[in-house]
């Protein structure tokens, strides 16, 4: 049943005026003033991200931040797409330990994902896709065992997909597409058995040097370097031929010229009869 989005305020603001909300939680205070220290917000999205609501983020399922949400006066859940959010993530994200989704998308952020991810051991779903987040997938991510969505895609990641990642069970919706990864699709990624939901192409690819299954085979990256080094010595035989057949040429030539002129000279000396 559904309920009109003013009824469900009404019962929301009823639940936290009948049971108390719980004493604000410090970790909570530190992981959003610290994120918001890292953080550009050159449109104003963020004006109610103050010190005194970071002291206080939540009034039972109530929060007055941007973007958050909250669950038994705890944050658990930070969504802030489309914000035109610059600079990056801190690692203090990790404070928010009931935080169950976090979604950065669609912004300019910078900088790597903070391993410091592994923390949040309720986490579910990450979004962190269309920013320009760089530096390598940590694979301690794989901590996050409840994660159903990773969405990573048009970012300039770089490195190998850790295969750690094929060992998250839950995990629904992968993408990394887009980005500047290297090496092999883990087989636990590109491959999965039994009922494990499988990832097509299109959670892989944009990344030139990312190969294996559903990918094609590893790119023929040209010669190698032995077959350079036997180019290089070939031709330089051939040139070095060359060049002794065209000393050899000419200083015959010289010397058959030399010849004639002895010969003309010796001629000329002699007495005639």
């Amino acid at each position: 049943m559904k309920f009109p989005k003013l009824t469900l305020t009404l019962i929301l603001t009823l639940i936290s005026t009948f049971f108390p909300p719980s004493s604000p939680d410090p970790n909570d205070q530190s992981c959003l003033s610290n994120l918001f220290k890292t953080l550009q917000d050159p449109n104003h999205n963020l004006m109610n991200w103050t010190e005194p609501n970071f002291q206080n983020p939540c009034s039972g399922f109530l929060s007055n931040l941007a973007g958050a949400t909250c669950n038994n006066g705890r944050i658990y859940k930070l969504s802030l797409p489309n914000f035109n959010l610059h600079g990056s993530i801190s690692p203090f994200i990790s404070n928010c330990t009931n935080l169950q989704s976090l979604d950065l998308s669609n912004n300019s952020l910078t900088g790597p994902i903070p391993t410091e991810l592994q923390y949040l051991v309720n986490l579910a779903v990450l979004k962190l896709s269309s920013n320009h987040i760089s530096g390598t997938i940590p694979p301690s991510i794989a901590m996050c065992v409840y994660l159903n969505v990773i969405d990573l895609h048009d970012n300039d990641l770089t490195g190998t997909i850790p295969a750690q990642v094929g060992s998250l069970v839950r995990l629904s919706v992968f993408d990394v597409s887009n980005n500047k990864l290297s090496g092999p699709i883990p087989v636990s990624l590109g491959n999965r058995t039994g009922n494990l939901p499988r990832f097509n192409v299109t959670s892989f690819w944009g990344n030139k040097d990312l190969y294996g299954y559903p990918l094609g085979p590893m790119k023929n990256k040209g010669l190698s370097v032995v077959a350079i080094v036997g180019i290089g010595l070939g031709s330089g035989l051939v040139s070095l031929m060359l060049s002794f057949t065209v000393v050899c040429v000419w200083l015959r030539v010289t010397d058959q010229k030399m010849a004639a002129e002895q010969e003309g000279k010796i001629t000329q000396l002699m007495p005639e009869y």
